[in-house]
């Protein structure tokens, strides 16, 4: 079986190949030439997901799936949310979107947060959700040089470490995004 990953996340390729069983070929938008930007203009995080699926099957006509994911603060009621990528600006630098949520909460005590990852599944003319979800909480300053993202800054739920100290296989198994895909990885294979 053959499915396109609509991203250009090269990090979320490697992450989701690592999940996904070997009897299912990943193709990446370059593999089948897709060069353009696939809009992302909802404004909820699991609109964007079905946005980018229903591009990539109108407009190339693979099986496909797409996922976005948020980085939702308690105190500052769920943002960034959807606009996460880009919260300190259009040039989306995780620097500079970490920066700025670590100065917003610089006085706050409640520093709960989660990730949430929605995937979209376009598979055979049906669309299919999943999502997944990690809670956590802010830390106040960066640990950690792996992962990508608000990783540096984000401690999961029973762990010391922030996303971007934990080895890839353990983030994977408690991650957002390992969630989402175990149950894409499950339905694929039922």
């Amino acid at each position: 079986m053959k499915l396109v990953f609509a991203t250009n996340n090269l990090n979320k390729v490697k992450e989701v190949q690592a999940l996904i069983p070997e009897h299912i070929t990943l193709l990446s938008l370059e593999d089948i030439d897709c060069l353009e930007d696939i809009p992302e203009s909802q404004n909820t995080i699991e609109g964007n997901a079905i946005q980018k699926a229903e591009y990539i099957k109108t407009h190339y006509g693979y099986d496909c799936f797409a996922d976005d994911t948020g980085l939702e603060v308690e105190a500052l009621n769920g943002e960034p949310g959807v606009y996460s990528a880009r919260y300190a600006g259009e040039q989306r630098d995780a620097n500079d979107n970490m920066n700025k949520l670590l100065s917003i909460l610089e006085n706050e005590s409640n520093r709960q947060a989660q990730f949430k990852t929605v995937i979209a599944l376009h598979l055979e003319n049906k669309l299919h959700t999943f999502t997944g979800i990690c809670k956590g909480e802010i830390t106040k300053e960066k640990y950690g040089e792996k992962g990508f993202g608000y990783d540096p800054i984000f401690k999961p739920e029973g762990y010391s470490e922030t996303f971007a100290e934990l080895d890839l296989s353990i983030k994977n198994s408690i991650s957002h995004r390992g969630n989402a895909v175990a149950q894409l990885v499950k339905f694929l294979n039922s």
